[in-house]
């Protein structure tokens, strides 16, 4: 006998043949399953897939098919191996040209060189390598490592197996709290709730029963399946396994998140392009100086070291390391917000996001339901919390009313409370929680924070009696013991209470439930479903009868909502502000999705609850986003909601918007975000709540679930990037003046101005140190106020280039200038000439790096200045110079000569010239800004 009273009717064996007895008989198996086991009789379907109720499979039988249909797995995402984060840190273009450029120094016979050059390559690979492996850990150690069992019905004996060796076929016993673990067929079920959120986006539990469902049900309308990776919430069920592995629901899911294409960064596109625009340059110069020296009679092998030297100095060789040591820095500082970053070019990319679209619960909401609206017969009471939660007051209209002095609001609140089977648990200050079905805490809830005693309730009506949720009636009660008489408390869907009603409750008593009063009772349940809120009726008998479903009373409605999380609004409107536009794309009904974006800031809705045109659509509709018509990518391109979209339409919606050229980041949770997340620009996982599908597509994980760390990231993504772009004006301005100096140097008689060590002594120490200082510099205050970069702005724009070449000029200007002091007015040797000329440079290009504030900052305090990293490398970088030419083993490996305090003093008025005239210009620059009328 059953222990599970079934909905249907008593099954047995029947004498067809099953589609899948190809396994059983020996012979050669079927590889296809039975089609849409949902829209078959439940008769039909255990007879399809050859199995009985009362036996299931024999242990003989489900060997064959699981080697028939293989392990009840999913395909595994590629791990991130230590050698593959390895690996990475070698595939920017810019790490390729400086090995080519090591590679020819040590070719033409310049070991040094080479070295030094691989050195920073080797350094740059091990702070990446490091950095990175430990975020992949980080990330690691949220994944679920679990070992699933399930209980199957074998041979007419129930016993747990491994969730792997499930086969198509096996009984399945489920009870509450299963993770399931395979694609069901409900065969006997007297009642089950399933949380399906991770899968279709469905914000509240749903209801599954044993009928057959349409062929072509959507998958959240499969009402009569269990699908692999949701949790049974209530209840208890028999169920055929009908899909295991790759073919479940998941399976299918988990093949998009496998062929989707990750998005790019677009900071590695910017230095990529960077690169090959410095390898144009390296070729020019290098061979250009190079003819010009041999032409010039400085000898063959002086002008080979020399273009070398150019080939180094183009290139900046400590740009890979201090853009990973400032990436490094953010994901640092990231992690410090609850943000793990597995690659370190995402931080960036949040700094570069343009669009953001974000799945709604547990997203952008809670997570869980409360209360906020009850419609009675005399008006309406809207209950609105505090920030946290903690305490809610209540309004009718706009007057704060006391709910226990208001009788019929009383009434609703007891009947809530009554008809319940949840339990709920306070702690001060803190928001309640509970155990039981997420309407039923809510409803509980809002007894408690209207002051109702449910201790005394419970005494003053103990339960008698209880009428469990029945799918069919949509309808609940409790019969309970009142003043020597029997009180039943009714809930259910609204439509279903108006119908076992003949009176309602009023302030003047009770009165007669008309035609025209359920129409109206109707349309005030349609208004609150308009604006998102899940809808129940209330209702209570009516006098002393034996308790049926007729002749009640009818008490109003309750209107629940799963709340928006503190702070989503202000984040959201800080994202806007930030030029970011932020789109709500759900599994949910659309009507909710709308009425959370509205209370959000995601769009405005007016006090019907309708919203702008085209603001919200059912994904529903459009069959293919890829092969839509262009009005309606238009469309879909400009909605702010989206609800009911599939796995496969939020993928395409990334694409969508990313072939218009914008940047998109995606948050999400479920298993069901999952292949957007991969498909994004950059994923955003949720880490507490988050499925372990959705964590393995991300690119960032939020550990505490809270959306303003998003903000967080944007601030610091675009702070790295100007910081980025700071530190690569600085190095170019020092490597073009390296370039100015020789080149003059070349087609000049007299003594050289730098020589190739000095080259590069000055690109591994004087121009590193103040670049990693300029790399950790603050964000400005207005960085949240500024539009995201397009798509396609490289990281040196014209301005830029305009800058580098002006201060390169000057700088060389300057050392040429050093240079002709020291030889014709101080009559210096031409060693010592050369030591002048090359401190001159070198001071030049520390005084330069305080000339790298914003354009709109103070020339005196701001960033630059104000950072003391700045200074520490200037004095650091300032005392190397004083002992490359005093100490002698360094003296002599340079080249160098000692020099008196003459020449120091021509060193140091020279190289202050290139800084004041970047001072000068900005002041004038700024007056003329001041001047012009606006």
């Amino acid at each position: 006998m059953n222990l599970i009273e079934t909905q249907g009717v008593a099954l047995s064996p029947s004498p067809r043949s099953s589609k899948l007895q190809g396994a059983a008989a020996g012979g050669e198996p079927e590889n296809d399953l039975p089609e849409a086991p949902w829209g078959q009789p439940v008769e039909d379907v255990l007879e399809d897939f050859g199995t009985t109720l009362e036996s299931g499979l024999s242990e003989a039988e489900a060997a064959l098919r699981l080697e028939q249909h293989g392990p009840n797995v999913l395909q595994q995402a590629e791990r991130i191996t230590a050698w593959k984060i390895l690996l990475a840190q070698f595939k920017s273009s810019i790490i390729w040209l400086l090995i080519a450029v090591s590679g020819l120094a040590l070719a033409l016979g310049e070991p040094l060189d080479s070295a030094a050059v691989m050195t920073v390559v080797l350094i740059n690979a091990a702070i990446g390598f490091f950095i990175e492996r430990r975020a992949v850990q980080s990330v690691d150690a949220l994944r679920s490592l679990g070992n699933l069992h399930t209980t199957v019905r074998r041979g007419g004996r129930t016993s747990q197996v491994p969730a792997e060796n499930l086969v198509p076929g096996d009984i399945v016993l489920v009870e509450a709290g299963d993770v399931l673990t395979a694609d069901l067929r409900l065969v006997e079920s007297p009642l089950l709730c399933v949380d399906e959120s991770a899968l279709t986006g469905e914000s509240l539990p749903v209801t599954k029963s044993v009928p057959a469902c349409a062929t072509d049900a959507s998958l959240s309308d499969r009402t009569c399946m269990l699908h692999k990776g949701t949790a049974v919430f209530t209840g208890s069920a028999v169920a055929v396994v009908v899909a295991t592995g790759m073919r479940t629901a998941l399976g299918e899911i988990t093949d998009l998140v496998v062929h989707a294409e990750a998005g790019t960064s677009p900071l590695n596109d910017r230095l990529n392009r960077l690169a090959r625009t410095l390898i144009g340059l390296t070729l020019v110069v290098a061979a250009f100086v190079t003819i010009m020296m041999f032409v010039n009679g400085r000898g063959l092998l002086l002008a080979v070291e020399i273009g070398i030297a150019l080939a180094v100095a183009t290139v900046p060789e400590g740009l890979p390391v201090v853009a990973t040591i400032a990436l490094a820095r953010g994901m640092g500082r990231m992690a410090k917000r609850s943000a793990l970053v597995e690659n370190m070019a995402a931080v960036e990319t949040l700094g570069s996001t343009s669009v953001l679209m974000t799945d709604k619960t547990g997203t952008l909401t809670e997570n869980r339901m409360v209360a906020v609206e009850y419609a009675l017969p005399e008006g309406t009471v809207r209950i609105e919390a505090d920030e946290e939660r903690s305490r809610s007051t209540f309004f009718s209209g706009e007057a704060v009313i006391e709910p226990l002095e208001d009788e019929a609001l009383l009434e609703a609140l007891e009947i809530g409370a009554l008809c319940n089977r949840a339990t709920l648990e306070e702690t001060p200050g803190q928001p309640s929680t509970g155990t039981g079905d997420p309407t039923e805490i809510a409803l509980l809830g809002a007894a408690d924070r209207a002051g109702i005693d449910r201790v005394d309730l419970k005494k003053r009506m103990p339960l008698e009696d209880e009428r469990a949720f029945d799918p069919a009636t949509k309808l609940m009660a409790t019969i309970h013991a009142r003043d020597g008489a029997l009180f039943a408390a009714i809930k259910g869907a609204p439509e279903a209470v108006l119908e076992t009603c003949t009176r309602c409750s009023t302030a003047a008593g009770s009165e007669e439930l008309t035609s025209a009063d359920r129409q109206s009772w109707l349309d005030r349940t349609d208004a609150m479903a308009a604006r998102g809120q899940r809808v129940l009726g209330l209702a209570r008998t009516r006098g002393d009868a034996p308790f049926e479903y007729a002749d009640l009373e009818f008490v109003g409605l309750v209107g629940l909502l799963d709340p928006p999380r503190a702070g989503a609004r202000g984040t959201v409107e800080r994202l806007r502000a930030a030029g970011i536009e932020v789109i709500m794309v759900t599994g949910d009904h659309v009507a909710t999705g709308t009425a959370i974006a509205s209370e959000v800031g995601i769009c405005l809705l007016d006090d019907q609850g309708n919203g702008e045109p085209e603001l919200a659509i059912d994904a529903r509709e459009i069959a293919s986003v890829a092969d839509a018509a262009s009005s309606v990518r238009e469309t879909l391109s400009s909605a702010r909601v989206i609800g009911r979209a599939s796995p496969r339409q939020k993928l395409d919606l990334i694409a969508l918007h990313q072939e218009r050229g914008e940047v998109v980041a995606m948050i999400g949770d479920g298993v069901n975000d999952a292949p957007a997340l991969r498909k994004a620009d950059i994923g955003v996982a949720m880490g507490l709540r988050g499925t372990q599908v959705a964590r393995e597509a991300a690119d960032m994980v939020l550990r505490n679930d809270d959306i303003a760390s998003i903000l967080a990231a944007v601030e610091e993504g675009r702070s790295i990037f100007r910081n980025i772009r700071r530190f690569v004006v600085y190095l170019m301005s020092c490597n073009v003046s390296e370039i100015f100096v020789v080149g003059a140097g070349s087609m000049l008689s007299g003594p050289l101005p730098v020589l190739p060590l000095h080259i590069l002594f000055l690109n591994m120490v004087t121009d590193v140190f103040p670049a990693l200082a300029l790399g950790t510099c603050r964000a400005d205050e207005g960085i949240l106020r500024e539009a995201p970069r397009p798509e396609g702005e490289t990281i040196l724009l014209k301005r830029h280039w305009r800058n580098i070449f002006s201060v390169g000029v000057i700088m060389a200007a300057s050392v040429m200038s050093a240079l002709g002091v020291a030889v014709h007015v101080l009559d210096l040797t031409e060693s010592q000439a050369t030591t002048t000329a090359f401190l001159t440079l070198a001071m030049a290009q520390l005084w330069h790096t305080l000339s790298m504030s914003g354009y709109r900052s103070h020339l005196v305090r701001n960033e630059v200045t104000e950072n003391p990293y700045v200074w520490s490398a200037i004095a650091g970088c300032a005392a190397l110079l004083v002992l490359a030419v005093y100490w002698g083993p360094m003296r002599r490996l340079l080249s160098l000569a000692e020099v008196g305090v003459h020449a120091w003093s021509v060193a140091v008025f020279f190289s202050l010239i290139p800084m004041s005239s970047v001072a000068v210009w900005r002041a004038l620059a700024r007056l003329r800004t001041e001047s012009t009328p606006s």
